[in-house]
């Protein structure tokens, strides 16, 4: 079991950056795959990015590739989101999403430990 708490969110203006972070308890943290997804008012969650249990490998949405960095810190059982010129249509409830054996998807299906979410608003 882990247990994912995600911090950061919060209003920003078009343009501007915030950092996501991830929380995660347990002493398996460095054995999961890790994924960021978002959910905006009236849509489907959809994926935004992705490491592997090394931090070697990444994925990234189309929509975010360029602005946005995912990252992880095992000795620390962090995972963050570095977003920047974030836009508008950026503005959802971000998710952290851990998934057993270490290889990352773009399918929220396939995770198996969840957040609660973090707001990021991004004003015009």
């Amino acid at each position: 079991q882990v247990q994912l708490v995600e911090s950061g969110g919060g209003l920003v203006q078009a343009g501007g950056s915030l950092r996501l972070s991830c929380a995660a308890s347990g002493r398996t943290f460095s054995t999961y795959a890790m994924g960021w997804f978002r959910q905006a008012p009236g849509k489907e969650r959809e994926f935004v990015s992705a490491i592997s249990w090394s931090g070697g490998v990444t994925y990234y949405a189309a929509y975010v590739k360029g602005r946005f960095t995912i990252s992880r810190d095992n000795a620390k059982n962090t995972v963050l989101l570095q977003s920047n010129s974030l836009k508008p249509e950026d503005t959802a409830v971000y998710y952290c999403a851990a998934r057993v054996g270490g290889v990352p998807t773009t399918i929220a299906e396939e995770y198996n430990y969840w957040g609660q979410g973090t707001q990021v608003t991004v004003s015009s």
